[in-house]
């Protein structure tokens, strides 16, 4: 069993007001909230700072909660929601940001239960293949590297795992990203963890990638990664994004 919590902001800096922009005629965030809904997860929550996103959320049928405007992260949101609710240490919860309207209701239940799989494990996520060099060196992609066994070892907007001996002129003579995985913004948390993780104040990396989980590599949280059993959709950062996703929709 599993639950699931959207943390939906209203100031997104690139994209202002973006969880309640239309996609075919609904807010992203009822997308979001419908796939999460799919996921088998027992309970799904709103978790937001703004009035609007809370009054979008009850006209489609959302339980939503108003938290802190001062979180630095999703995570921190949840966290709120979490102590609020009085959650018991050891159940799992699974944040899907707002901004995923293509996330596979698939890949929700994958990281849960995988974290499920994983006693010894804070925390879970996904990461894909990266198939392209476009996408290798794009600051938007994330990356991940893991150890053998599976846990994170680092996460990035830079291109790693890096060619040394592929790229002899620098960045813009790279070509080779054999290996590179991109990172897929979902995780699961067992609850005890996230309310330790939330305590903790931005790390000296969170705060120069802007990855709220390099906080959890910082202080020896394990990251638990599988290969995502789906390709996800895009998320949407920009107006850019939103007219792919929407004409990826209407192609669907």
């Amino acid at each position: 069993m599993f639950r699931v919590v959207i943390p939906a902001r209203y100031a997104s800096a690139r994209l202002p007001g973006k969880a309640l922009l239309s996609i075919r005629g609904k807010p992203m965030l009822q997308w979001v909230y419908e796939r999460a809904r799919a996921s088998g997860a027992h309970e799904v929550l709103i978790a937001t700072d703004d009035q609007l996103i809370v009054s979008a959320a009850h006209s489609f049928g959302a339980e939503a909660l108003m938290t802190a405007p001062t979180h630095a992260s999703g995570t921190d949101r949840i966290g709120e929601v979490a102590r609020a609710r009085r959650w018991s240490e050891a159940d799992i919860v699974v944040n899907v940001q707002g901004d995923e309207p293509l996330m596979p209701p698939e890949l929700i239940a994958q990281v849960a239960q995988l974290l499920a799989s994983q006693p010894r494990a804070d925390l879970a996520t996904l990461a894909t293949p990266i198939l392209a060099l476009e996408e290798f060196v794009d600051p938007n992609a994330v990356k991940v590297v893991t150890d053998a066994q599976g846990r994170a070892l680092y996460f990035s907007r830079a291109p790693i795992p890096w060619n040394r001996d592929a790229a002899p002129g620098g960045l813009a003579s790279q070509r080779v990203f054999t290996g590179a995985r991109r990172h897929v913004g979902i995780y699961a948390y067992r609850v005890g963890a996230l309310l330790r993780l939330a305590a903790l104040a931005p790390t000296v990396l969170e705060r120069c990638e802007r990855l709220e989980q390099l906080r959890a590599l910082e202080n020896g949280f394990e990251i638990r990664v599988a290969d995502a059993v789906r390709q996800p959709g895009p998320d949407v950062n920009t107006a850019a994004d939103l007219e792919r996703v929407v004409a990826l929709m209407r192609t669907a």
